[in-house]
């Protein structure tokens, strides 16, 4: 297991293949999804408080779990649009290994976001405001970039199974599209993850279906440039 995600890391992807995806690989990007994307979440939730931290731990493999049942029929549809000879097994198979391994970058970057945070300033502080948003934004940065190179590893092995160059390029960007905007959506209606200064910590809010990811990231811009 870890000498094949040394081989996707490196994209390296002339010894991976997607010819017959079973349920062992399957279970395998599973595990590095939840132990991966758990730690990481736990630095998410730290600056609001230690039950925030588990409360994220937990949430955070469920949303990359959501967004990939989400998303499934759609990529593989997109998949034989576009061309890429590849099944509907494959093109799950193909996401889950992007998410397991963004999963594992984020799990790399652990240790800096925990620096971060406490560089930050804290909530009990009258700037906690500016704390928050500072984690909100380092974290969105953090995710966004995780999920761009995962996906970037595999566009070697989508050229590889499709033959076309140009077709891999399409179905990759379309997958990212797709997973970038269903799953910030998602993480807003499984807030909260940092948990807000003024509110309590919470599982999940009482309006979750209230508003959307976008104001919210805005927001944030303006409270630390304007």
């Amino acid at each position: 297991m870890i000498e094949h995600f040394k081989t996707l890391l490196r994209g390296e992807v002339g010894a991976v293949s997607l010819e017959k995806p079973g349920l062992r690989w399957f279970a395998t990007y599973c595990l590095a999804i939840v132990i991966g994307s758990s730690v990481y979440g736990a630095t998410i939730g730290l600056w609001r408080a230690p039950l925030q931290s588990v409360f994220t731990a937990i949430k955070f493999p469920l949303l990359i779990f959501l967004t990939c049942i989400g998303n499934g029929a759609i990529n593989g549809m997109l998949a034989q649009l576009l061309g890429s000879g590849l099944s509907f097994r494959q093109t799950a198979l193909a996401i889950l290994m992007s998410f397991a391994v963004a999963s594992v970058i984020l799990g790399g970057f652990s240790p800096i976001t925990l620096f971060i945070l406490y560089n930050a300033p804290p909530l009990g502080s009258e700037h906690a405001i500016v704390g928050h948003s500072v984690m909100l934004l380092t974290h969105v940065f953090a995710i966004a970039f995780a999920g761009v190179i995962a996906n970037r590893r595999l566009l070697g092995l989508l050229g590889k199974m499709s033959g076309r160059e140009r077709t891999a390029r399409a179905v990759l960007f379309s997958w990212l599209a797709g997973n970038l905007f269903l799953g910030a959506q998602l993480a807003w209606n499984l807030r909260p993850f940092i948990g807000s200064p003024g509110l309590a910590v919470q599982f999940l809010r009482d309006d979750p279906l209230r508003g959307n990811f976008y104001e919210a990231v805005w927001r944030a811009f303006r409270h630390l440039f304007f």
